[in-house]
């Protein structure tokens, strides 16, 4: 038993991941929804993850911050905004043009007694407003990623400050190594709860893959193809971003895969939050730019939320009949946009985005449920783009201040 182990723990972490992706499939098909057994399994693995991500975003940000000048923060905090929102407005025209050549939708019909409660969106200054959180432990224990970033680069500027000071710079230097200490503890943590990922991943994959189906598959096999067309395209346009910065793809995608099919399978941006730090600490980024960007990406960057978007306006144009015109489109791209960024953190966060842009055009809500009914399958390869643009962004980011370093 002792030799098993040892071989598991020897072998490469994308092996163990690549194995129990195979063999929860085959466990999920064999066995449909029994699978849900082994649900205790993944959820243990999300539990692990998010017990990480505090931690993590605090002790990780802090350093950081004050391993560079407070001035570069603003700078860099600019170029990942810029960043975010045009890879977001992009996404939504590469997931138009990919519906409109394969128009998901046509020929089928709508069930008009379907109907879909859509959460209330909080709109944008009330997200705004949340970053600063009212209560310290309330951010922390509702998740509030924005808040937690807040918080962080506060006590991080602060203890800069502190460490700079003839008067407490003492104190700054001790509070500092203490944070330092901590960010190397979570780290030491990581480091066994990868080795736990392989068999969470296993158990999530059964259970989705048997709860979901064939029916599913095949009855709105169309959109699922034609989405995951359109994710690759704009997985293809990152390449092409990487190369032209000079960011090598093959490197980046040897350290970013963990990560990525984490996404996959657990469709949670926050929740492989901690893998996907792990993946920039390998890529050797910038400690104080992916303590920062990659928190704030997993809340408002969502390229995969932002092509679905697209391609559900275009599909619930195509079930009604009423196919979008170019200036409907171009309402899609704007309020997409907006809506990815300004419903940042709600939870419900997908349906709302598509309700926005749903409302705005007059289509239909009864095509949301019957969107619904694909949310897992769809929900998959959205999460991994998601963490995808964000590790790329930071990657190219990174590049760009070494270049401005030089």
């Amino acid at each position: 038993m002792k030799a098993i182990w040892n071989k598991y723990l020897e072998a490469s972490l994308i092996m163990k991941i690549t194995i129990a992706l195979i063999l929860g499939v085959i466990t999920g098909i064999l066995f449909g929804q029994d699978a849900e057994v082994l649900s205790p399994f993944g959820d243990l693995l999300l539990r692990l993850l998010k017990f990480l991500i505090i931690p993590l975003i605090l002790f990780t940000l802090i350093v950081g911050v004050n391993q560079t000048k407070i001035g570069n923060l603003g700078k860099m905090g600019g170029k990942v905004f810029l960043y975010y929102t045009f890879t977001s407005a992009l996404a939504i025209v590469v997931g138009l043009i990919v519906a409109s050549i394969f128009n998901p939708g046509t020929g089928m019909t709508l069930d008009t007694a379907e109907a879909f409660e859509v959460p209330d969106d909080p709109g944008f200054i009330s997200v705004l407003l949340n970053i600063v959180p009212d209560n310290i432990i309330t951010a922390f224990g509702e998740l509030n990623l924005l808040g937690i970033i807040f918080t962080a680069l506060s006590f991080g500027i602060a203890i800069s400050w502190l460490r700079s000071s003839k008067e407490f710079g003492e104190l700054g230097e001790h509070v500092y190594k203490v944070v330092e200490g901590l960010n190397e503890a979570t780290l030491a943590i990581m480091k066994v709860v990868l080795q736990y990922v392989p068999i969470g991943i296993f158990a999530i994959i059964a259970e989705t893959v048997g709860n979901q189906g064939m029916d599913t598959l095949t009855s709105l096999g169309n959109m699922i193809v034609v989405l995951y067309i359109a994710l690759l395209v704009h997985v293809a346009i990152y390449i092409l971003l990487m190369i032209l910065f000079k960011v090598s793809p093959g490197r980046f995608f040897t350290h970013a895969r963990t990560p990525i099919i984490t996404a996959f399978v657990s469709q949670s941006s926050s929740g492989t939050l901690p893998l996907t730090l792990n993946a920039a600490k390998d890529l050797g980024l910038s400690k104080s730019l992916y303590g920062f960007s990659l928190p704030l990406g997993a809340t408002i960057n969502m390229d995969g939320a932002a092509i679905r978007i697209a391609i559900s306006a275009v599909f619930a144009a195509n079930v009604i009949g009423d196919p979008l015109s170019f200036s409907e489109m171009l309402q899609v791209v704007v309020i997409g946009t907006l809506a990815s960024i300004g419903t940042a953190g709600v939870p419900g966060a997908g349906i709302i985005m598509i309700a926005t842009v749903f409302v705005q055009l007059g289509l239909p809500m009864e095509a949301v449920a019957l969107l619904t009914a694909i949310d897992a399958l769809i929900g998959m390869g959205c999460t991994a783009l998601n963490v995808t643009g964000d590790l790329v962004g930071t990657s190219i980011i990174d590049k760009t201040e070494n270049r401005d370093a030089r």
